[in-house]
């Protein structure tokens, strides 16, 4: 299993291997979906164009992070495979869930032109995991832990520290990114509605 979390330009990615109760991280790595400060923010970077070329330029934005994310993505299931794992699924996780208003609503409002930011990325994600035939659970930040803890059937207090003390194994880099996104991966592993 896949986890991935994303920020303004890439994401953490991590897989985690085996099963439920005997999980292992086999790899972690950042995927980079944008080079430059606008493509990094694009909404951003549109928010004073008139409406038709801000339109085309995060469309032409859009297609640059699925490339991007599809080629790094690429090159994981690649090493992945070459160790003998067979990657199952992708879990991203997801803000709100809200859908995004039209587009003039989006960049009308602050707020949700860094929503719309956050989004543009796990939808290249998204993309990018479809591409190479892999189904994609988007799960809520804010609700992974209850999910984990119900999936795998443990206090979230125990999950928190089995895959802290992942990161003490492996070093760093080993943030917040890291931390939810193996348990993403974890969770989808446990179950298969995942």
């Amino acid at each position: 299993m896949l986890g991935l979390r994303a920020h303004s330009g890439w994401a953490a990615l991590v897989a985690v291997g085996g099963s439920a109760l005997a999980p292992e991280v086999v790899d972690r790595r950042r995927i980079e979906m944008a080079d430059d400060p606008e493509a990094k923010q694009p909404y951003h970077a549109v928010e004073d164009l008139p409406m038709p070329k801000a339109a085309a330029e995060l469309a032409r934005l859009s297609r640059q992070a699925r490339e991007r994310a599809a080629a790094a993505l690429g090159a994981a299931l690649q090493d992945l495979r070459a160790e003998g794992y067979d990657v199952v699924r992708t879990v991203i996780l997801a803000a709100s869930g809200r859908p995004l208003p039209p587009l003039e609503s989006v960049l009308a409002s602050h707020a949700l032109i860094h929503t719309a930011d956050g989004e543009h990325f796990r939808d290249a994600l998204a993309a990018a995991s479809e591409g190479h035939r892999l189904p994609v659970t988007r799960i809520r930040e804010k609700e992974l832990r209850a999910q984990a803890e119900a999936a795998l059937r443990r206090p979230a207090s125990d999950l928190q520290a089995a895959v802290t003390a992942w990161g003490k194994a492996l070093g760093p880099p080993w943030t917040q990114d890291q931390k939810l996104s193996a348990l993403g991966a974890w969770t989808a592993l446990a179950d298969p509605k995942y």
